[in-house]
């Protein structure tokens, strides 16, 4: 397989996605970028290095002028500054220049962190995505979205700074653990419900093979899923407009994220956010009832979650205001005006924010009832 996307920016072609079924044709890739003059760091995680390291490393080597891996310890916990200025440290002891490029080899976190590292190292130096996870490959991966936690809050330091190539070995997607699988494929629900009905449709056709991780059927998803998000940041790179969009399920899943202290993955998060999003929707009339359960009840075969215990409704909305997408005092909640189209919609009252999250808060009085 060697399809590909290209996202443009200002109307120009910026980066390619590349999708591959393995990473035998990454040394190939790398080529149009001159690597036997420059020096690669390749970034990962410990289970993304344990798993991929040295196999991408030695496809490299020989290839290029000096290839070295780096890992740090998995988790969104590690996804901080600490982690940057750590991968600081060894780029300088290893003389890495502004002619170098750094090598993002994992899930979202690794992404993230490799991406605002080479962002800020020396102003600025080149990176390539090589998205290990379904998040990370139907989602993070694309946009030139960088960042790190900070105190807990999520993505509070970042910056917009594009890929240079995001080269997908689909086939990775076989070896992840099914929680973390399934948590990436909440992204992908997301794309159909904001953008894409027919999509969001072919998903619940296909739902057998997905959970079978059928190569063919994980080509086509990601690739789908891959095209609504080029449309969205290819029209506004910057979340000025419609890219606020991709936020569907994130206000409140983020403010989930932070208060179960990460206990949850990524995507379980999402998935809660987008079913309170949609309970909201319901209630302001743009979905109807049915509508409205069929996306609930759609990420149950997923395994993931619907409803959540162990909470407090009051804390969540606390967080969810303290979130970055806040506008003068005003929080911005992306909202379904029907399936395949979001708006964003800044008239969401406090009111309407804990009712929703009392619709996904399943406390011990309901277990008993």
């Amino acid at each position: 397989m060697a399809d590909r996307l290209t996202i443009n920016y200002d109307k120009k072609p910026c980066y390619d996605i590349v999708f591959a079924s393995d990473f035998s044709g990454l040394p190939e890739e790398l080529q149009d970028f001159q690597i036997s003059e420059r020096r690669i760091a390749i970034i990962a995680d410990s289970n993304t290095a344990s798993l991929y390291g040295e196999e991408v490393k030695k496809l490299l080597e020989g290839n290029c002028k000096k290839v070295i891996l780096y890992s740090f310890p998995a988790g969104e916990e590690n996804k901080t500054l600490d982690t940057v200025k750590d991968i600081y440290k060894v780029l300088i002891e290893e003389k890495y220049d502004r002619k170098d490029i750094l090598l993002a080899l994992g899930g979202g976190v690794v992404g993230d962190v490799t991406g605002y590292t080479a962002a800020t190292y020396l102003r600025g130096i080149d990176f390539i995505q090589l998205p290990t996870t379904l998040l990370a490959q139907a989602d993070s991966s694309i946009g030139g979205k960088t960042g790190v936690d900070f105190d807990g809050y999520k993505n509070m330091v970042g910056a917009f700074y594009m890929p240079k190539l995001v080269y997908m070995n689909v086939g990775a997607l076989k070896t992840l653990d099914d929680r973390q699988f399934f948590s990436g494929f909440a992204e992908v629900m997301k794309h159909g419900l904001i953008k894409d009905s027919i999509f969001y449709e072919w998903l619940i056709e296909h739902m057998y093979e997905i959970q079978d991780r059928d190569l063919e059927t994980l080509e086509e998803m990601v690739m789908r899923s891959c095209t609504v998000k080029k449309l969205v940041v290819e029209k506004d790179p910057k979340e000025q407009g419609d890219r606020q969009l991709l936020n569907f399920g994130h206000t409140i899943g983020h403010a989930i994220e932070k208060a179960k202290k990460f206990q949850l993955h990524h995507g379980e998060c999402v998935a809660l956010g987008a079913v309170a999003a949609a309970f909201m929707s319901w209630k302001k009339n743009w979905l109807s009832m049915e509508e409205y359960y069929e996306i609930r009840d759609m990420f149950v075969p997923f395994s993931l979650p619907i409803s959540i215990d162990d909470i407090d409704p009051e804390e969540i909305l606390t967080l969810t205001k303290s979130d970055k997408k806040m506008e003068s005092g005003q929080i911005r909640f992306v909202l379904l005006k029907k399936v395949g189209k979001a708006v964003i919609d800044k008239t969401v009252t406090d009111e309407d924010i804990l009712n929703a999250i009392r619709e996904i808060y399943f406390s011990e009085e309901d277990e008993k009832a």
